[in-house]
């Protein structure tokens, strides 16, 4: 009887351990096929200019059982496509030679994959070329020549980039930006509204998503700083600085200075820091923190020893929680979930 009950006993135990349940000392526990997760509530996060139409698509994509990754590159195609808007794709504003040149980048948080391209001109989506470079290669950027017979071998038309509006906005810097040379400023009409507002602006937008099964997926795509020097790449198209995904953990990007952001790996760190458990806004906060930390050079600072620049991060978790934040207070960000589509405040480390 005695060994019959241990013979038992073995066999239960044998039974136990095979289901996961029990488990020798330093080891991670199997999660039980009965017990069920609670599904996320969807959301995606944008930069400002993403509020007129992109996160409302890529929300509605992913509702409908999309891929985050497809979902978010369908949305800023939309601003892409938008003339009227110079901070990416078509209307774009151009390098200091007048050529538009676009950077874009695209993580799938399921494969753990990204595609990106630099510098590629005539071709109005680098979104969309990034997400063939995902799928299509075995590597991760392709920048300028190289990224334009890639777009063509894979359907993707060429056409001038550079409208009317953005070549006169183009043509009043050239024209002013110094008074010795022989280009002479046209007046009137012929001159956008308020043109300055876009010398230096450093044209970008950012989205990244979560669906109900906490899948994330993220891209940022951008014409770059306005009349950069030709060549010039910023963040957008680089891995852990302009985007990060990372499907245990969360998504992030930025829009602002690229340079700031190249050099702090800042999408990157706002994940690190949501891995280490802070709430996105937090983790955007702390990525600011350290770009003003990290920010020396005299020609990059204020008076007051502030840097004399705006970066922003936008970041959505696994859980679906999101936020914001920004070097300067007073911006805002776009979001879509459940509620609809809306703006909310940037949360800024200094008041402007």
């Amino acid at each position: 009887m005695a060994r019959m009950r241990r013979r038992g006993f073995l066999l239960r135990s044998s039974v136990v351990l095979g289901s996961g349940c029990l488990v020798a000392p330093n080891t991670r526990a199997a999660v039980a096929p009965a017990v069920l997760r609670k599904p996320v509530a969807p959301v995606v996060v944008a930069s400002a200019n993403g509020h007129a139409g992109c996160v409302a698509r890529a929300f509605e994509e992913i509702v409908a059982g999309k891929a985050v990754v497809d979902a978010v590159v369908s949305g800023v195609t939309l601003v892409e496509d938008d003339p009227n808007d110079h901070s990416v794709g078509l209307g774009g504003l151009p390098n200091e030679d007048g050529e538009v040149e676009l950077d874009a980048s695209v993580m799938d948080g399921p494969s753990g994959l990204a595609g990106a391209v630099a510098s590629i001109r005539r071709i109005k989506n680098p979104s969309r070329v990034a997400l063939a470079v995902l799928r299509y290669t075995d590597h991760v950027l392709l920048v300028g020549a190289g990224a334009n017979a890639f777009a063509k071998a894979h359907g993707f038309p060429e056409q001038e980039l550079l409208t009317p509006e953005a070549r006169e906005i183009w043509l009043h810097w050239r024209a002013t930006m110094s008074d010795t040379d022989d280009w002479l400023p046209k007046t009137g009409k012929d001159v956008p509204e308020n043109v300055k507002q876009y010398f230096g602006i450093t044209g970008t937008i950012n989205c990244c998503g979560v669906d109900a099964k906490g899948d994330l997926g993220g891209v940022t795509t951008t014409s770059g700083l306005a009349f950069k020097l030709a060549g010039r790449v910023g963040d957008s198209p680089i891995p852990g600085a302009g985007l990060f995904v990372d499907n245990a953990v969360g998504a992030a990007g930025s829009t602002g200075r690229g340079e700031a952001n190249l050099v702090t790996a800042g999408s990157h760190t706002v994940v690190e820091f949501m891995r280490a458990g802070k709430h996105p806004k937090d983790a955007c906060l702390a990525a600011c923190r350290r770009i003003a930390e990290s920010t020396r050079a005299p020609r990059l600072l204020r008076a007051d020893g502030r840097p004399d620049f705006n970066v922003s991060y936008y970041a959505v978790d696994k859980r679906g929680r999101y936020g914001g934040a920004a070097l300067y207070d007073g911006g805002e960000f776009a979001v879509c979930d459940a509620k609809g589509p809306r703006k909310e405040s940037l949360v800024g480390l200094f008041a402007r």
